[in-house]
This record gives C-alpha cells, structure tokens and sequence, in this order.
C-alpha cells in the first residue's frame, strides 16, 4: 500500500515517522515547503516527496489530508483528476459536519472518504513539532458516513494503530462537533480570554502559579488554523459558550449571596463546587 500525507506539519510528519517505524513500504510526502520536503527525505522520515501533488499523488492508494478545514475540500476539487481509482482519503480536522458536505460535494463516486479526528493536537507549527511518540496512547475519532465501506474505516482505523493511537471512538458527525465545542474549543476560548482579560498586566507573572501556567498553555495558539475551527463550528461552540456562562453565573450568584455573620450562607457556593469535584473524580 502506497500512503501519501498532503501536509508535513507536526500532525502530518508525526504520522510519517511514526509510520515509517511501523513498517511502511511507500510513504509519500507532499508539502509546500521545498525545505520540508528535503529535511523529511534526509531525515527517513518519508520515502519519497514533493512540492507539487501531480508529481507524486497518483501514485496513492490512502491519501491522508493534514490540511486546515477550508483547504480539505479546494484540494480534492483541485486534485481529483490524479486519484487513482477507489482511492481512500481521510483527514484530521477537527471539525466534521460542515467539512463532510463541502468535500461530498466534489469528492470522486468511486473515492471513499473517512473522516478522522486525532485527538493529540500540537500548539507548534511545522515538521520541527513533530515526534515518533506524538500519538502514543492517544485517542482518535472515526465519523463514518453513509458512503464509506466498511473495509475502508477498518484500514483507517488500522493506520491509527500503527501510528499508537490507543483507542479509537466511531461518533456521528453531529455528536463529534457537539463534543469538540466543549472539551477542546471551549477550553481554548477560555484560554485565549484570559490571557487577554484588562486585568493582565507586566506583573502578572509574578503572581502565577501552574494552574495559570496550564490554563494559558493554549492561548499560544495557532492564529490561522484555530480562527477557522472556531468558526466552522460556530452553533456548537456557542452553546457550549452559553452553557458555560450559565453556571459561571451560578457561581457569581452564590459569591454575591454570601453573608459574614450567617454560617451556613456559604451553602450554595459549597455544593457549586462540591458538583465539580466529585464530576471531576467520575472522569479521572
């Protein structure tokens, strides 16, 4: 099997070296970057590459698309005139819904397109984020559709194993973005509006403790990419926004209903927090 990854980023050159310690015959390597591309050729971690698809992309029996969301579908349109026949596509998006139908709609019928999310993101750019061991014990997610056989998810969810992925989840798209919008989306846009809250000042860091050190770990965001993750999910993170202003609300109500002199005032605030522990202990 011919494996060609349109990407060499840290997703996309962690899944080649990763790969290629698995045992992969032919991996090929498509990026933009001509330096990319030569350091991943003298680096073993692909076996042949380019800048350009057409030189190359024929040649793939699996095409992985580690690409942003709106250039997933304008390269299948670009480049579907060089798929070899039955070629699998998959990708690692992390948005599902509105990609699935942008890249049905110009996707080749005898193509089977399976839809990915690796759930081991990267806050640096570039193949100098990647690592052998990025996907160790990870998880993925596989959002089949109504056009793919059963035989292509298999492959792809053995490519994931191949890579270390631990577990790998089948989800709905709708259920995918529903979820995404709360565990990683909502976490980043908390993230990005502290770091940006009036009360950072030049002495902030004087004060801060690791768990200000962790919460703003992913502030030191990818502008470009997360811009349009948040957008093409929109509806599902704006409920999850609203969900979460909810209960923040309920914590300024229990703050504001303290009273000194009355003991057992503090109830509310008690059980508010009481509720998160003991969520947070069924988790882990």
């Amino acid at each position: 099997m011919t494996l060609a990854i349109v990407g060499l980023g840290a997703i996309g050159g962690s899944f080649a070296m990763r790969l290629m310690k698995a045992g992969y015959d032919s991996i090929i390597g498509i990026d933009t970057d001509q330096d990319t591309v030569s350091y991943a050729l003298e680096a073993g971690i692909i076996h042949t590459g380019s800048t350009s698809a057409k030189d190359l992309l024929s040649e793939a029996d699996v095409i992985m698309l580690t690409l942003y969301p709106s250039q997933v579908p304008a390269f299948i349109e670009q480049h579907r005139h060089l798929f070899k026949k039955n070629v699998v596509l998959t990708d690692v998006t992390g948005i599902k819904t509105s990609i699935i139908r942008s890249v049905h709609a110009v996707l080749p019928p005898d193509a089977d397109f399976v839809f990915a999310h690796p759930m081991r993101g990267s806050e640096k750019k570039g193949i100098s984020g990647a690592s052998v061991d990025k996907f160790e014990g990870a998880n993925a997610l596989i959002t089949p559709t109504d056009r793919n056989k059963e035989e292509n998810l298999q492959l792809i969810e053995s490519l994931y194993r191949s890579a270390g992925f631990e577990t790998l989840t089948r989800v709905t798209p709708e259920k995918h973005d529903e979820q995404i919008a709360y565990v990683s989306q909502l976490m980043h846009a908390l993230s990005v509006s502290v770091v940006n809250s009036e009360q950072a000042s030049e002495d902030t860091l004087l004060f801060a403790g690791n768990s200000f050190k962790e919460l703003t770990r992913i502030a030191d965001i990818n502008v470009d990419l997360w811009s349009e993750l948040f957008l093409y999910n929109r509806t599902a993170l704006l409920e999850s926004i609203d969900a979460f202003e909810q209960e923040l609300n309920s914590l300024k109500k229990a703050l504001r209903s303290w009273d000194e002199v009355e003991p057992d005032s503090s109830a509310d605030l008690k059980a508010f927090l009481s509720r998160s522990r003991n969520q947070r202990r069924e988790w882990y």
